[in-house]
């Protein structure tokens, strides 16, 4: 009799399941996240908790080379008695936190192992099996899970105020009486051609961008279109031709001379744009883009330039951002164009927004120069040597502002008004800002754009946040040929293998760094984060840094080329490094950090372009 009781009751304990299980991936911060398994126990069942030696629940979570675990599960569930032990009725929560390396796509992978009861009697040992799917976002991801939002934000509020201050330059502001009275003679979709008028000069500025990077990226994958933006954002040839015609861009502001296009090209396309209707529209958009040529060209150079880091949403992104500022006060000019008609055509207020613009071309410019300089260790335009060209720069622009230098075609200055002054105070305040970095102040505002502080020959300042540091290495690794000097008097490897052996010998672990010479935000971070004294403690105390430019130009022995997979040979640094850390790091921006245990393992990353001092903190600490 007691056979058969005990038979059906185990026949109805299968035929009810005891634990209905569900597991998610929660992301925390940064690279960490959290598994959630959750299971709702049936009713009448009770199941024993992790910390029963005997017959408790276990959690198993496969680890991998992306996959770690951080600490031990934990449960969470209201406590219940069986007979004067703890069980678990109700809801059962089990988690773990994890750490994910890498980026893209990868599965979180385990078991839950328990033994169901009812009354008296318990199952054999079941277990669920889980797979949960985890998306992780490329290359920049910041500590609050997000890509690096705030970069891309800053770049595309950039464009919009360049496109807006295009509208007040000399080439493009005669465009706005044509533009009034083109659409004052409209009687009839007068406003549906003013939406298609911006709309026209948006695309007119977008698509073209957008087309060569799609078609180098489809003709060669992602890979591809990272090098041709890493050949034009680093290499001598773009960066000098940019340089010289920023340089020539300058001059002509300055009155040296005129900078138009072919007049064939502007005539022809502004006689079609009489012909009315939609395309009349659209030739009178193109007759716009070409003629204010001379003025959105350089510009339009730098907003590329500078989101050209091996992305390929960026660039495009940040085009259209300064296409729709630059076209949006054109369709208001042809959506009111009988309000707007008291527009002044011209005058000498506009050969002034002319020269300053000079004056910034030449200062933009120079960064063009910096980059070649910096990637082929030419050592022409060192930091002081910039620095002196600025303050010399931005000083004559001061004079200029007060009347005290005059170009060719200046009227001369009478008075001058408020919004000049606050023009001339700004300036002057900046070139004070300016003047002691001369002798070795970081100017962490301008870190991203000046040459790095190590090329600065006179420094007569401590380097901060070194409190009880000697400015000795403390590497004494396998290959000291291989050590770099590295921001804030820190040393470091520029070969991957050499910093994990001198880890491995040291006990450290290694601080991966992804950087370029041309890198901007990398020299943001290491002047804005990197000086802080407790990141500066934690890199010098527990880590090997390792430094791979990925934009270095130094040509590498025969014996130390690479050769991919698709038979390219890779001789120089930069290209190597890019090609590494995309095969290994899953990356192909700058800069991107990760930490590796002295076996090369990935313990976590990446982490990208973030200026929160305490998150980086954070990430250091292990």
């Amino acid at each position: 009799m007691s056979l058969l009781f005990s038979t059906l009751i185990a026949l109805l304990l299968q035929l009810n399941p005891s634990v209905v299980w569900k597991a998610t991936v929660n992301h925390t911060e940064g690279d960490r996240y959290q598994l959630v398994v959750t299971g709702q126990i049936g009713k009448n069942y009770y199941v024993h908790p992790m910390s029963d030696p005997h017959v408790g629940t276990e959690l198993e979570v496969n680890t991998t080379d992306r996959v770690f675990l951080e600490g031990k599960p934990v449960e969470e569930f209201t406590p219940s008695e069986y007979k004067g032990a703890q069980v678990v009725v109700g809801t059962y929560v089990l988690k773990q936190e994890l750490q994910l390396a890498g980026s893209g796509k990868l599965k979180v992978e385990g078991s839950v192992t328990w033994s169901a009861c009812s009354g008296d009697y318990c199952q054999m040992p079941e277990e669920y099996e889980f797979s949960v799917p985890v998306e992780i976002p490329g290359q920049a991801r910041d500590e609050e899970g997000q890509a690096t939002a705030g970069n891309l934000w800053s770049l595309i509020l950039e464009a919009i105020l360049w496109g807006f201050l295009m509208l007040l330059t000399p080439c493009v502001f005669p465009m706005v009486p044509m533009t009034v009275s083109f659409f004052i003679k409209q009687e009839k979709g007068g406003r549906f051609k003013a939406l298609m008028y911006g709309i026209f000069i948006v695309l007119l500025y977008t698509v073209p961008i957008s087309i060569i990077i799609g078609l180098t990226w489809l003709l060669g994958g992602e890979a591809v279109t990272a090098d041709i933006f890493n050949w034009l954002s680093t290499h001598w040839l773009p960066n000098i031709l940019f340089f010289v015609i920023f340089m020539l861009f300058a001059a002509s502001f300055f009155g040296a001379f005129e900078i138009t296009l072919p007049a064939s090209w502007t005539t022809k396309a502004d006689a079609k744009s009489d012909r009315g209707g939609l395309l009349g529209v659209f030739f009178l958009a193109l007759t716009l883009v070409l003629v204010s040529f001379s003025c959105t060209g350089p510009i339009v150079g730098t907003v590329l330039i500078k989101s050209t880091q091996g992305e390929f949403w960026t660039p495009m992104v940040t085009m259209l951002a300064f296409s729709i500022a630059f076209a949006l006060p054109f369709a208001l000019l042809a959506f009111f164009p009988s309000v707007l008609k008291k527009l002044p055509k011209s005058g000498g207020w506009l050969n002034s927004v002319k020269v300053v613009l000079g004056f910034i071309e030449v200062a933009l410019g120079l960064k063009f120069l910096s980059t070649a300089d910096q990637t082929y260790h030419w050592h022409l335009l060192d930091r002081e040597v910039y620095l002196a060209i600025w303050i010399v720069c931005f000083a004559l622009l001061g004079l200029y502002l007060l009347g005290k230098i005059r170009f060719k075609h200046d009227s001369p200055l009478e008075y001058i008004g408020v919004g000049r002054l606050a023009l001339i105070i700004a300036d002057f305040a900046f070139v004070i800002y300016l003047l002691p970095g001369m002798w070795g102040a970081p100017l962490k505002a301008l870190s991203g754009y000046l040459p790095p502080l190590e090329t600065q020959d006179f420094v007569i300042r401590e380097i901060p946040g070194q409190a009880g540091y000697d400015g000795t290495s403390v590497i004494a690794g396998p290959d000291r040929q291989s050590l770099v000097s590295l921001p804030h008097g820190l040393k470091g490897y520029n070969k991957l293998e050499e910093g994990i052996k001198a880890a491995k010998e040291q006990g450290k672990k290694v601080f991966v760094d992804i950087t370029g010479h041309g890198c901007v935000n990398c020299r943001e971070m290491e002047a804005r984060v990197w000086s802080d004294p407790r990141v500066l403690q934690l890199l010098q105390r527990d880590y090997v840094i390792v430094s791979l430019y990925v934009d270095d130009k130094t040509k590498l022995p025969e014996s130390e080329w690479v050769t991919t997979d698709k038979g390219k040979v890779l001789k120089d640094v930069g290209r190597v490094n890019s090609h590494l850390v995309l095969e290994r790091f899953g990356v192909n921006s700058q800069p991107n950090y990760f930490l590796l245990d002295g076996e090369g393992n990935t313990l976590r990353g990446p982490r990208g372009y973030n200026l929160d001092t305490d998150a980086f903190v954070n990430f250091l600490t292990l």
